[in-house]
């Protein structure tokens, strides 16, 4: 028995295979274009997913040596808060719409203006539009594309689109529908309230299950492009987030887990309902049922880093091209290590694309600030690394005052790979670092949904039990000094945001 995880992601679809012990099968992958039509925008054509997901499922299958019928259960994942439109007929009406395109500020200004505040928004739906989520970009198409508005049937998520085209059912899950910022978030529930101030027919949404339920099952013609077995069942799935937490057992209260990706997030698992508050931290539903979890994201995490690999040490010896078997990564890592804590007196912001947590601030700018002769190459490594993390930090320092205790952080991405910066983080967050045996991260999760969805397992929390394990753990240090400095550097970082603010605005003017 197999179960099969399809993650859509913004450049290419994975599609994973798993046993019922949690062990990796097979996997493929393959890409697709993103568009840029105009500045800030980013659009894809639904028509490319849907050959890729059928290209991935058939390498999969055959490098497993598996046939459909081996495929017991299906789980989707994907990118999130894209704008998918089909007409009656179920043809895409324009290319979609999706979660890094920022035409649509307006919109979001709008959608808080309708709902009366931000505070009456967030008790609507949670949390504050911005550009990435999907009802901005509906009013979007309604004011500056009428005819395509006209002819709308059906809103669709990305991977939703998946399922439709394998099942021809028309349905989400809570995870992902929460992004779209019509959802009840408290409640787990289409929001009839935004519906109406929005004048959203509620026709056009699908229907929104948990993520472990089943929506739908592989159709005949389906079959036959994928391979698979009509009848098979899909689970409801998850957005990308919720689904990688799941593939890192992130499933408990008290677990968080940090991707240190081109982007960081920073997700933690809660078990109640947060009270509405006025803060930065996004609130969506979990994967796992009657439980939420708090979310961070930093906009330039590794892609910083890259940067900093690319432009200032570019050049250096040992630190750009592969040299003596060692990667520039980890030749930039252990180049940081050299320089002290707080890279005397250098501060790096990672505000190089804006940031989102904590200061919803587009205009945001990177800078490196307090540089003199003294400091080296190792210096300006240390104070990018430096500042990444400390970013990361403000997202738990805020999870922290909204109630949260963090007893581990789990990481993931390729920056976790790195011993240097696993002790840089677990000393910064004054917590434990830990990795896991999965390294698969949506498709595996939403493959695990999957078999709790078939009744392999009687809820996600024991399905991420069964399979997943704690590989290595990296403890703050026991030397209070060292935690000493990098709160006084963490400080010195926070300081440093308002005072260039004003800045950041006349620079974009």
């Amino acid at each position: 028995m197999t179960l099969l995880g399809i993650d859509l992601g913004t450049t290419a679809v994975k599609a994973l295979l798993i046993n019922e012990s949690g062990d990796t099968l097979a996997s493929a992958t393959v890409e697709y274009p993103l568009s840029t039509p105009r500045p800030l925008w980013s659009e894809q054509d639904p028509a490319d997913w849907w050959r890729g997901t059928t290209a991935a499922i058939r390498q999969v299958l055959a490098k497993a040596g598996v046939s459909g019928r081996d495929v017991r259960g299906i789980g989707l994942s994907g990118q999130m808060h894209g704008l998918t439109l089909l007409d009656r007929a179920g043809n895409v009406l324009r290319p979609a719409i999706l979660w890094n395109d920022q035409r649509t500020a307006a919109q979001c200004d709008e959608i808080v203006r309708r709902a009366g505040g931000p505070m009456r928004t967030r008790e609507l739906i949670a949390n504050i539009p911005s550009p990435s989520y999907t009802a901005p970009k509906i009013l979007w198409v309604r004011e500056h594309e009428p005819d395509v508005y006209a002819r709308i049937a059906h809103i669709l998520l990305p991977k939703d689109y998946i399922r439709y085209k394998l099942s021809g059912a028309f349905a989400t899950e809570v995870g992902d529908a929460t992004g779209m910022a019509l959802l009840d978030v408290r409640h787990r529930r289409w929001s009839d309230e935004m519906l109406a101030l929005l004048d959203i027919p509620r026709k056009w949404l699908p229907l929104c299950a948990e993520s472990h339920e089943p929506t739908a099952q592989v159709s005949d013609a389906a079959a036959r492009e994928t391979g698979l077995a009509a009848g098979t069942p899909i689970v409801g799935g998850s957005g990308d987030q919720p689904a990688a937490a799941v593939g890192l057992g992130s499933v408990r209260e008290g677990i968080v887990n940090v991707t240190l990706g081109t982007s960081g997030v920073v997700f933690a698992s809660v078990e109640h309902y947060p009270p509405i508050r006025d803060t930065a931290i996004e609130v969506f539903c979990h994967a796992v049922p009657e439980t939420w979890f708090f979310m961070g994201v930093m906009l330039s995490a590794g892609g910083s880093l890259r940067w900093h690999r690319d432009v200032v040490a570019n050049g250096h010896p040992g630190l750009v091209a592969q040299r003596d078997g060692i990667e520039p990564y980890d030749a930039l890592l252990s180049s940081a290590a050299e320089a002290p804590i707080g890279a005397e007196g250098l501060i790096f912001l990672p505000y190089l694309t804006g940031e989102r947590t904590p200061h919803r601030d587009s205009l945001a700018r990177g800078a490196f600030v307090g540089l003199t002769l003294r400091h080296t190459q190792a210096h300006l490594a240390r104070a990018v690394i430096e500042g990444i993390s400390f970013g990361l930090r403000d997202s738990i320092e805020l999870m922290r005052e909204l109630g949260l205790h963090v007893n581990e952080v789990r990481a993931a991405g390729g920056g976790a790979r790195s011993a240097i910066w696993r002790q840089m983080l677990a000393d910064i967050f004054q917590a434990d670092i830990t990795l896991v045996n999965s390294t698969e991260g949506g498709a595996f999760g939403v493959a695990l949904l999957a078999g709790v969805g078939i009744g392999l397992w009687r809820d996600t929390r024991e399905a991420c039990d069964a399979v997943i394990r704690v590989t290595s753990r990296t403890s703050p240090s026991d030397d209070p000094t060292v935690l000493r400095r990098y709160d006084e550097a963490y400080a010195r970082f926070r300081e440093l945001y308002p005072a260039l603010k004003p800045i950041f605005a006349r620079l974009e003017r």
